[in-house]
């Protein structure tokens, strides 16, 4: 193991936390009060609500990681937590492969290791691994990984859903899943139990780049989210059909009294974001759902199981009643319960 002599203090570098979990445990807490960093970001998109309730000092840049460092002029090092050791690892590996030669320095809480991908040890990494007791090691991203047109999303338990951009394609056979394109068309290959619907909608979103999805399997996050504001009236409602992961993108003033939503797994995340702000969620939904997170809803939320025809459609005309301006949520959803009349099943969750 080579040692590197480090140009910058630890204390004037960026920590990079990514995904619920490291918040929820406690961890991202206790590495930003022993490893005192200069500022603390969240890349991706998911980790945000739990970030929001631990109530560190944060950033939100909501790009995925390997983006995020690229952009810093700023040396930082990335803190995770994944679901088990082995997918720990693998999500660093994977972002270590989109930074080529400027290596990483990952924090790995699953199995308290320093890995220094694609670089030498240097005193950084030594003093993270003195603070932190974690172990320190020096690893090579393997090139045969990450192949164009082609996609294997490794450390999957038997049983739980995968995901490809935030659409749910199915469900894992075996603890690697694999899958190519061509054209328009995904193709899995091996490892998965297909969800056909899931498979239609991400070909439905247009040409896709498989090396470089963004692909996870199991849930987004195991806890259900603490409640705190108080719901708005009334203001404008916004429509996310089948792409909850970009409710944060979407939600960028506070003029937002509530959310119409198409598709199970989008309900569901929708309602988990919504419940943490205290913004309702009319829910289109045919039955399917992956149980991708806890279900929490903000009082005032709807769900509506449609009935003799798919949720795509239902939410498909009702996209088209939904006004621009300023309303009245409960006014609102009144109109839309009688402008849907027969075609769904209304239920509001507790």
């Amino acid at each position: 193991m080579t040692r590197k002599r480090a140009n910058i203090a630890l204390s004037q570098m960026i920590m990079v936390l990514h995904g619920p979990e490291i918040f929820d445990s406690g961890n991202a807490a206790w590495l930003a009060e022993v490893l005192s960093p200069a500022r603390i970001l969240v890349a991706g998109v998911m980790a945000r609500t739990a970030a929001e309730e631990s109530a560190l000092s944060c950033e939100y840049p909501g790009i995925p990681p390997s983006v995020l460092i690229r952009t810093l002029r700023v040396p930082c090092y990335l803190a995770n937590q994944g679901k088990t050791p082995e997918s720990g690892r693998i999500f660093g590996e994977i972002v270590a492969s989109r930074l080529g030669d400027d290596g990483l320095i990952h924090v790995e809480c699953a199995c308290s290791e320093i890995i220094c991908w694609n670089r030498s040890v240097d005193d950084i990494a030594i003093e993270i691994s003195q603070k932190t007791g974690y172990s320190l090691t020096e690893r090579r991203v393997n090139p045969q990984n990450f192949q164009d047109g082609l996609r294997t999303i490794r450390g999957c338990i038997p049983g739980e859903p995968v995901f490809v951009n935030g659409t749910v394609i199915g469900r894992a056979t075996s603890n690697e899943v694999r899958l190519r394109t061509e054209g328009s068309k995904v193709i899995p290959v091996s490892g998965l139990d297909i969800k056909d619907h899931g498979i239609e909608k991400l070909e439905r979103a247009g040409c896709l780049d498989i090396s470089r999805a963004w692909c996870k399997s199991g849930a987004i996050r195991s806890r259900c989210p603490s409640p705190s504001s108080a719901h708005k009236a009334s203001g404008k409602v916004l429509f996310v059909d089948h792409c909850g992961h970009e409710l944060f993108r979407m939600i960028r003033k506070d003029d937002i009294c509530g959310i119409v939503s198409v598709g199970d797994d989008t309900t569901s995340v929708c309602g988990h974001i919504g419940s943490r702000r205290g913004i309702p969620v009319f829910g289109i939904v045919d039955g399917d759902c992956d149980e991708i997170v806890p279900p929490r809803y903000a009082p005032g939320s709807v769900i509506a199981v449609a009935q003799g025809i798919s949720d795509d459609d239902l939410g498909r005309d009702v996209a088209s009643i939904i006004p621009l301006g300023i309303v009245s949520w409960d006014e609102f959803v009144k109109r839309i319960i009688v402008f849907i009349g027969d075609r769904a099943r209304i239920s509001r969750p507790a």
